[in-house]
């Protein structure tokens, strides 16, 4: 017969290793701030005795889960993993763990999230933008749970936010584009209807038209999914339709990378023959060739910050206080002056 074991506690650990109950909780939520040697005598007592934290117990006498949820828009490209990687990275030193949903861009998919995280007692939640029904938001406040919105930052907003302006960024592109010459414009934007992103990246460009005298009612636009593969049909449609746009703007670099792959299966030079732009500056925009010109988003500083801010909005240390961020324009080779060959000279 099988003899009955008792689980380790948290004061046998600490007994069997020589420090603190306090100590062995540091241990395991907060390890950067314990001297290495202590630590790893800790951690070795740990797995030696097979201590597993009673997570029920902890999150009864707190109150709370010490459980964040995010819902993103998309896990499948890189958009957003730079920023969450830094998110759950600061959530861990403050002693919380992330769980993360991806509503694949449909309101309908993150009303269902955001009520199965709830339910499961995250003590707060990160959101994607601002663009969602008012009821969500008061469902969230019934419920007692905090909400941080990111990527995204308007002023005015009751909602608390750590982004930046879209509009603004992309019109600051534009500007430069039609700084260059540029008078024939087209754009690959993701869908706007619901996503408030892409909405005002496309309003960033026709702003600055507007500003340098261009019409905006003259702007071309395809809606697309982020995809590759829809960025390069979007390109193709575009030239087909306008073979004298002399620059594509895309809402964000995985349409950029579509779109500069189609150039080249249709013999295309950039920038010489079509300038191409992107928005976010994931690792890809970098390495494909040639550069891209694109905006680049300060992820990593947006997830550290959104970390903080939300635990401490748990915690009660804050009410909920937003910050914008800037994004910067990131000049590389598929950005020209139109109209130019390789000489110098005009080529059309």
């Amino acid at each position: 017969m099988q003899q009955e074991r008792n689980s380790p506690t948290l004061d046998d650990v600490a007994k069997a290793a020589g420090v603190s109950t306090a100590t062995v909780s540091r241990c395991l939520n907060l390890p950067d701030r314990v001297a290495k040697k202590t630590l790893d005598r800790v951690m070795k007592t740990v797995d030696d005795m097979g201590y597993t934290p009673n997570f029920g117990a902890r999150a009864m006498a707190a109150r709370r889960t010490f459980t964040i949820g995010a819902i993103i828009p998309t896990m499948e490209n890189s958009i957003f993993a730079r920023g969450l990687q830094a998110f759950q990275e600061e959530l861990r030193s403050r002693g919380y763990n992330l769980l993360v949903a991806s509503s694949s861009y449909r309101p309908d998919v993150e009303k269902e999230q955001i009520r199965a995280l709830v339910s499961r007692g995250a003590d707060a939640l990160l959101l994607i933008g601002y663009e969602r029904e008012q009821a969500i938001y008061d469902y969230l406040e019934r419920q007692g749970v905090p909400v941080l919105l990111a990527w995204a930052f308007l002023e005015g907003q009751v909602q608390p936010s750590i982004g930046f302006n879209n509009r603004a960024a992309m019109c600051s592109l534009a500007n430069r584009v039609i700084e260059l010459g540029h008078r024939r414009i087209g754009v690959i934007s993701a869908i706007t209807k619901g996503n408030d992103r892409a909405a005002e990246r496309v309003a960033g460009i026709r702003d600055a038209m507007s500003q340098n005298g261009l019409n905006p009612e003259n702007l071309k636009v395809i809606e697309t999914p982020y995809d590759i593969q829809n960025g390069a049909a979007a390109f193709d449609e575009l030239m087909k339709a306008d073979p004298g746009l002399t620059v594509v703007m895309c809402g964000n670099d995985v349409l950029a990378v579509g779109a500069l792959r189609k150039s080249k299966e249709m013999g295309l030079r950039v920038p010489e023959d079509v300038s191409i732009t992107g928005f976010d500056d994931i690792e890809l925009a970098s390495i494909v060739t040639p550069g891209l010109t694109t905006v680049h988003v300060p992820h990593r500083e947006m997830g550290r910050k959104a970390a903080t801010e939300l635990v401490d909005m748990v915690e009660k240390i804050s009410n909920g206080r937003s910050a914008e961020l800037q994004a910067s324009l990131q000049i590389r080779d598929s950005l020209g002056v139109p109209g130019m060959s390789d000489t110098g000279g005009p080529d059309r």
